[in-house]
């Protein structure tokens, strides 16, 4: 009988292992798609920038509107 109370305590905690693993896998894949969509916006905001920084050495600082 304590052979199979021991089989029966490894079996539950195998068990309890095993939904932890599957919980922390399926925790990295939703980080992994975060991390991606966050590196996504990260290029956007830089390719944004880039262009804003373009647009600024093309108007001259100086400049007086056309109204003057």
């Amino acid at each position: 009988m304590e052979h199979e109370d021991r089989f029966v305590d490894i079996e539950i905690k195998l068990a309890h292992q095993e939904d932890l693993v599957d919980s922390l896998n399926q925790t990295v894949y939703q980080q992994a798609r975060r991390i991606d969509q966050l590196e996504a916006m990260v290029q956007q905001l830089a390719e944004h920038l880039r262009t804003m920084r373009e647009v600024g050495r093309q108007t001259p600082l100086n400049e007086r509107p056309p109204h003057y």
